[in-house]
């Protein structure tokens, strides 16, 4: 080991310069998603349509396509356009029968306004090929970044109803939803049918505009690792396991004094 890393009084105070992105504003939501169409496969909807009720098992989120404009006459603030596609799970009772599991897909869109900051200096790498996506993107690479973390809807409810007794009986325009979307069906979504489903799912997300700056930071020495890698063969898999760490919290769930306090009233910023 060399003798930097034997230093035991290692300089504070050495300024190093880094390339990094830098969140010029953020914001969390909370929404609740209502009465959200379920788009099904050819078959599934055949079966909702001899449906006498639906529950709603589960939710995913399949992907998130966020879009970034500036705001005319806002300078340096940015409209986020969100479109979220989630994987809803539902059971589909049809009599005394145990009911089936089926699967589809359901959209949500959204829009919130931060603030990005301007920028002139346009960006380009060497790891990045844009390819068939130049005459999109060559007026817009000195904008930020848009970030959304989402974790996994919570299905709150689900409902089948009649085509003509619901306010959403337009067709869903199945042509915005890429073809990466649809691919994770095992058959091909149609829009039509007699009965259609409506479900409600609780969503969390923060959204976030960065862009990539230079900073100048203290630093206190390179990060060296000091674990060595445990490697798992053919001849040594137990080993591995022995060396796993017993999973006690799956066994003894958490009390409620063990949790974080919930904090009310918080604001966001955010808007639909």
């Amino acid at each position: 080991m060399s003798e930097r890393q034997n230093n035991n009084c290692p300089n504070h105070n050495e300024p190093v310069c880094i390339h990094t992105d830098k969140v010029y504003d953020v914001c969390r939501e909370k929404d609740c998603l209502e009465d959200l169409r379920v788009i099904l496969t050819r078959c599934d909807q055949e079966l909702i349509n001899q449906a006498i009720n639906v529950r709603v098992k589960s939710a995913e989120v399949i992907w998130v396509f966020p879009t970034l404009e500036p705001v005319p006459f806002n300078r340096g603030y940015y409209t986020v356009d969100i479109k979220y596609f989630f994987n809803v799970t539902l059971e589909v009772f049809r009599g005394v029968s145990r009911p089936t599991v089926i699967n589809g897909l359901a959209t949500f869109d959204k829009k919130v306004i931060l603030f990005g900051s301007e920028g002139n200096a346009k960006i380009y790498t060497s790891k990045y090929n844009p390819g068939a996506q130049i005459p999109e993107m060559w007026k817009k690479n000195n904008m930020p970044k848009a970030v959304v973390e989402v974790v996994d809807p919570i299905a709150l409810s689900a409902k089948v109803v009649e085509r003509c007794h619901c306010t959403c009986c337009c067709d869903c325009d199945l042509a915005t939803v890429p073809a990466s979307v649809s691919d994770c069906f095992d058959d091909e979504l149609v829009s039509h049918g007699d009965k259609i489903v409506l479900v409600t799912l609780g969503l969390f997300t923060i959204v976030k505009i960065e862009r990539n700056v230079q900073l100048s930071i203290p630093a206190v020495d390179f990060c060296y690792p000091q674990k060595e890698c445990i490697v798992a063969t053919e001849e040594n898999p137990c080993d591995l396991f022995n060396s796993l760490r017993f999973p006690m919290d799956e066994f003894f769930p958490p009390l409620a004094d063990e949790f974080e306090p919930i904090q009310r009233g918080e604001g966001c910023g955010c808007k639909k």
